[in-house]
């Protein structure tokens, strides 16, 4: 016994006392001002709520969040805070249908560790309703009747007071609260029907209104939106050949609104927004057509899909999951924003056709033609319609001489005719596409880049590219060569996300030659100009880039003599 007892005390792993394991978790769930706002708006939420008002005073680390829900009775508020007490799930079967955003039971008993907390609720059946203060433990350590709405009002106050290093490792209090701001747009998209209502320190910060649909709150969140700007599509279950489930897709119309970066691409799986990068590249590869280059969209998808195929136990936040038949999915959203994007064009029809009039009349009365002869034929993006535009376009001249570069995107070039307007990008991007057309060639990359959360199909459209890509553990690939027009590059790795996207070689060609262009906005120098604009000369097709676009307006010195009006002076006494 004494020698079990000498080898007892001289173990290393030893076990942790319930205080212990309990702070630990509770730092887990509870790790921020934000993270008690999201779990206390959550609980509103799957009360039922439709007006959330949430009050924050963070120099005191303290957050109240009010709601008009079901309330909870006295013997469930002195449940409420004790570990994985909860009402949204009973059994193990539970756990693989989840419908609610809570459903672990440890939000409040968390706050209560980290926190002085207290609850104020009443049920809408009862007359009166009951205030509790809790212990550390979850226990209720006072419990009073109080005179209160239908609802729940809970504060937490003192955060992190037992845990002071938690607090200093915490960001600045501006970044807390944009954070606190986010999780709010985020829940209001997801639940667009409630009203949120957001003080800070007794002072009114921002309110959101209610709406039917996500189109109704954006234009709340983005500046300069309008309801007009934004186009919304809803699939259902036999829309979606599924058995259950409903696609909601709102996006900004191309034309009117997109972004410098991918921060307002959002996706919400059964009412919470959640990291899934594979359904994000999905919408931004959808529109890679129709934005401008380095330009995103601005997007909210929301699925609805039946809980079993949903997996919420991967991350405390219930940020990440597992969602079964992903690359289904990819396909759905893929069509959905062809569907909407068409369905917007027809709805333009008839201001495209006025626009298309107004164009023609002012060619008429104007001094140049701007019509086919100059800016190619139809445009569709495809190099072989680009090429039958060139048949009836007109000639490019012999020569052109570079004479400026204007606003670090157009090259001013003349000619024994008159001017040309070149945009320097896909002039350029015109070169390197005929250029890789005539020679496609890899390159060894050391070390190899690591890719992760590719699909099988984006896996085996790197392969026929001729690029050289091998697993590397779970969910990661490891690419050993890449194209030589990309080496060196810096968005090496966002360009394979791009090229594992496409379709076929042409595909590739094309957004490799996109990607490895002159970006507009580079300054240039004289040196630099010529011979850019003696390679786009040379090509086979000058006139289009490889998606169609128009690369030069040409201005013949007929038609500026006209606009100037030169004709009217001849002979005449101020000159000829």
């Amino acid at each position: 016994m004494t020698l079990k007892h000498d080898m007892q005390s001289d173990a290393v792993i030893q076990p942790l006392s319930p205080a212990v394991i309990s702070l630990i978790a509770a730092g887990e769930v509870i790790d921020s001002l934000a993270a008690t706002v999201r779990e206390l708006a959550e609980n509103a939420l799957d009360a039922g709520a439709t007006r959330i008002h949430i009050q924050l005073w963070p120099q005191q680390w303290r957050v109240r969040v009010a709601d008009n829900g079901s309330g909870m009775s006295l013997v469930d508020l002195e449940q409420a805070a004790t570990a994985h007490s909860t009402s949204k799930i009973r059994t193990r079967a539970d756990l693989s249908h989840i419908c609610s955003l809570g459903f672990r039971g440890e939000a409040l008993h968390s706050l209560a560790q980290l926190s002085t907390l207290e609850i104020v609720s009443r049920p809408q059946s009862d007359a009166s309703g009951w205030h509790i203060r809790y212990s550390q433990e979850g226990r209720p350590t006072t419990v009073e009747t109080a005179a209160i709405a239908p609802g729940t009002i809970v504060t937490a106050a003192d955060l992190f007071a037992c845990w002071p290093t938690r607090r200093q490792a915490l960001p600045s209090v501006a970044q807390q609260l944009r954070a606190v701001q986010l999780i709010v747009q985020q829940l209001a998209l997801c639940h667009p029907a409630v009203t949120w209502q957001v003080t800070q320190a007794e002072r009114n910060w921002f309110t959101l209104w209610p709406g039917q649909t996500a189109q109704a709150v954006l234009p709340q969140l983005l500046r300069g939106v309008v309801r007009s700007d934004l186009a919304q599509l809803t699939l259902d279950a036999e829309q979606l050949a599924v058995s259950q489930g409903q696609l909601a897709l709102l996006v900004g119309l191309p034309d009117r609104c997109h972004r410098h970066r991918p921060d307002w691409i959002r996706v919400a799986v059964n009412g919470r927004v959640v990291n899934a990068p594979v359904l994000s590249q999905a919408l931004i590869h959808s529109f890679r057509r129709t934005l401008p280059r380095d330009r995103y969209p601005v997007c909210f998808l929301h699925l609805r899909v039946p809980p079993e195929q949903v997996d919420w136990n991967r991350h405390p936040a219930k940020s990440d999951i597992y969602l079964q038949n992903m690359e289904d999915w990819c396909d759905r959203i893929s069509a959905a924003v062809v569907q909407i994007l068409r369905l917007h064009d027809l709805n333009q029809a008839g201001q495209a056709q006025r626009v298309q009039q107004l164009i023609k009349v002012a060619e008429q009365a104007g001094p140049y033609n701007t019509g086919p002869d100059n800016i190619g034929a139809n445009n569709t993006g495809s190099d072989s319609i680009a090429a039958r535009a060139q048949g009836s376009a007109q000639t490019l001249p012999a020569r052109l001489k570079a004479v400026a570069q204007v606003r670090n995107t157009y090259i001013l070039a003349e000619h024994s005719g008159g001017l040309c307007l070149i945009e320097q990008h896909i002039a350029h991007e015109r070169v390197l596409y005929e250029q890789l057309q005539a020679r496609w060639q890899t390159v060894p990359l050391e070390p190899p880049m690591i890719l992760s959360q590719l699909r099988s199909q984006q896996v085996a459209q790197l392969r026929r590219l001729g690029l050289e890509i091998d697993p590397f553990g779970e969910d990661l690939w490891a690419v050993r060569t890449l194209p030589a027009a990309l080496q060196g590059r810096d968005d090496c790795a966002e360009a394979l996300i791009e090229l594992s996207l496409g379709g076929d070689i042409e595909t590739a060609l094309v957004a490799v030659a996109c990607r490895t262009a002159i970006r507009n906005g580079t300054p240039l120098s004289p040196e630099q100009l010529q011979p850019l604009l003696d390679d786009w000369q040379r090509t086979r097709h000058p006139h289009t880039c490889p998606h169609g676009r128009p690369i030069c307006l040409s201005l013949a010195e007929s038609s500026l003599s006209r606009y100037f009006r030169r004709h009217w002076v001849i002979g005449k006494s101020h000159g000829v």
